[in-house]
């Protein structure tokens, strides 16, 4: 794409789209003066350094000027290689007792089952010019929504927080005089000043950003494959088995699938005419090669820790850090301490599409929330998720492990309600009106898509395998627990819905 096709998106909605809220009484009235001021300033300021303006309105055909479908596929392809995903590998062995072959599988399997809803919903957000939480109040209402925004929210706070207590392991690996809070307020910082500027940059970072790390990737593949260190642990049998393969299953799918709750962001302002075919390939081809790649080197590189009392003491010293470090340093020196530090720079690509996405899922909880220009929103939340991960750090394998399951879940309810809704009562996109993305009368009354919820919240509940609680039928896997919360989640929050909403629309017509 030509720079002056990405200027003609942040021309576009910088022109359009501040007047119109303007015009718009999103505060009381003894107060609207004032803060119709500040915000025109603060955007106008903003604006004059390409900061994007838009928000949550519908990205309207005459503006969608990003025709080069290539930068979608780079754009997830560098957000996964990255060492977060590397993590995700890693914990097949030490948390989960697998070896290569089983945990490979499931790596394999459980990526493509997660990354087909992203892919699903980037069409769609390409054909109809919505955001993805604004394409959301057509599957839960008007009022529903809030909900699933709120769920977002923390969601991007939470992969946020995880993704930078990595990247800090990294620079405490390089050099252990660094504190973990100043390492994370560092890519955190870097993180906000990406995302701040909107589509326009964030794309053209992620096109470039991971060279360096997939070359480093490349250099740790090589040192370790040359190093003789790799076990290839013996298949497990017995429930044993099955209750790890679920539960790490349940982790690489909450990975990779959490990104259908954003994905359609980043494909707003492609042209109407761009294929839906061709948009769908590029993003699987963009995701499905970075997360076999760096989930299957973090699995092989942590079976040298069962057996190789060096690995083990490294990982439980530093964790991912502690790892890379080991295979690094002692075969390339300050050099290898340098590779480290291009990765943990990499969590920046990785955290930009969270930053870039939070300010949307608050501007569509309340008319004033959407006054709040999303750059700001994005500032607080880096605020929160740097406040979130410094104690975090400390605790990393647990915090990861869990949050990478209750992820998983919640991703699988909104995936029940949002597919139900498409497949079996719009079937297609024609049925969607953009017009009617901001009038409750025409959108779904929400009911089924709440009650839905509440049936997969149960489907979490006796599925789900945490340190702090294990469901009834997850027992029945495994006494330690098997966790089929994701699986559980989808088929309860999917049937209820289909029953709830035949009824709603029966009653409202709509």
């Amino acid at each position: 794409m030509s720079h002056d096709a990405f200027t003609d998106i942040e021309i576009g909605s910088a022109r359009e789209y501040p007047e119109q809220n303007d015009e718009q009484e999103y505060a009381p009235a003894e107060d609207i003066e004032i803060e119709k001021g500040f915000i025109t300033k603060l955007q106008r300021f903003t604006g004059k350094y390409g900061v994007e303006q838009r928000g949550i309105e519908p990205v309207l055909e005459h503006e969608r000027t990003d025709t080069t479908v290539l930068r979608l596929g780079m754009l997830w392809f560098a957000c996964n290689i990255a060492v977060s995903s590397f993590a995700i590998g890693i914990l097949a062995v030490p948390v989960f007792g697998l070896g290569f072959v089983d945990g490979f599988l499931v790596i394999l399997f459980f990526n493509i089952l997660g990354i087909l809803p992203v892919c699903f919903f980037s069409t769609l957000g390409a054909r109809l010019g919505l955001r993805q939480m604004v394409l959301s109040r057509f599957y839960f209402g008007y009022y529903g929504v809030k909900l699933a925004a709120l769920l977002n929210f923390f969601a991007c706070l939470g992969w946020s927080a995880v993704n930078v207590i990595v990247g800090a392991q990294l620079i405490q690996a390089v050099n252990n005089d660094v504190p973990s809070w100043a390492a994370i307020i560092i890519i955190g910082s870097a993180t906000f000043i990406v995302s701040v500027f909107g589509y326009k940059v964030v794309h053209i970072y992620e096109s470039f950003c991971w060279i360096p790390a997939f070359i480093v990737f490349m250099v740790v593949l090589g040192i370790f494959a040359h190093s003789g260190d790799f076990e290839n642990l013996p298949l497990k049998t017995g429930t044993s088995e099955t209750a790890s393969v679920l539960s790490f299953a349940s982790a690489v799918f909450g990975f990779s699938t959490a990104w259908a709750i954003i994905s359609a962001d980043y494909c707003v302002y492609q042209p109407i005419t761009v294929s839906q075919k061709k948009i769908f390939f590029t993003v699987f081809c963009g995701l499905f090669p970075a997360l076999i790649f760096t989930q299957a080197l973090g699995l092989a590189i942590a079976t040298a820790t069962v057996n190789n009392p060096a690995y083990a003491a490294a990982y439980n010293d530093n964790h991912v850090g502690g790892l890379l470090a080991h295979v690094l340093f002692p075969r390339l020196g300050s050099f290898g301490k340098f590779c480290l530090v291009i990765l943990a720079l990499s969590i920046i690509g990785n955290n930009c599409p969270n930053m870039y996405s939070l300010g949307f899922c608050l501007q569509i909880l309340h008319s004033q929330t959407q006054r709040v220009p999303r750059y700001v929103w994005s500032f607080a939340g880096t605020l929160v998720y740097i406040g979130v991960a410094i104690p975090g750090f400390f605790h990393f394998e647990t915090v990861l492990e869990s949050f990478m399951l209750i992820i998983g879940y919640w991703s699988a309810v909104y995936e029940g309600i949002s597919l139900g809704e498409h497949i079996m009562f719009r079937r297609g996109t024609s049925p969607y009106n953009v017009e009617d993305y901001d009038t409750p009368s025409r959108l779904p009354p929400s009911f089924a898509a709440v009650g839905a919820f509440c049936c997969g919240v149960m489907g979490v509940v006796v599925g789900m395998s945490q340190r702090w609680f294990v469901g009834p039928i997850a027992k029945r896997i495994d006494a330690s627990g098997a966790d089929i919360g994701f699986e559980l989640a989808f088929g309860f929050t999917l049937v209820s819905f289909l029953i709830f909403r035949t009824m709603e629309r029966s009653y409202f017509k709509r």
